[in-house]
């Protein structure tokens, strides 16, 4: 994999996991779906949408908000162990209800996922400034 590109192949990713920590240090992880901010600084967006959850009240949000440190993770696993790579990216987070942030985030989630042409994107987005990426390929 002589042309691995880890911020490429990060974007391409369809799923990322996302890990917060909640304000006693408790860590959390959750799969997302997202989008990359691809003009400017890097900024990651992900959003909640209307996918049936137990309670609107998501635990990343209230982790964001008592801890904005939060770090995405994307890999690619293969039986050729050749192939495989994994993709971090740790920045701070900010959690958008209204405003260009959560515009920004809905247009680049709807372009990306045709799924968000039938499901609603109508709760707050979570912008994340990457302040480090890290990667491995073998």
């Amino acid at each position: 994999m002589g042309g691995f590109d880890p911020k490429v192949s990060f974007t391409q990713s369809p799923i990322a996991r996302l890990a917060t920590s909640a304000a006693d240090g408790k860590p959390h992880l959750v799969p997302v779906v997202f989008a990359v901010r691809e003009d400017g600084p890097d900024v990651v967006y992900t959003a909640v949408d209307a996918k049936p959850k137990t309670t609107q009240r998501l635990r990343r949000l209230a982790n964001i908000a008592a801890n904005p440190a939060v770090s995405l993770l994307v890999d690619h696993y293969a039986d050729d162990w050749s192939q495989l790579w994994w993709v971090r990216v740790d920045g701070v987070a900010a959690i958008h209800s209204d405003g260009q942030a959560m515009h920004t985030g809905y247009e680049l989630l709807r372009a990306k996922y045709p799924q968000y042409q039938s499901v609603s994107l109508d709760g707050p987005v979570i912008a994340v400034t990457v302040h480090r990426w890290s990667s491995w390929h073998a």
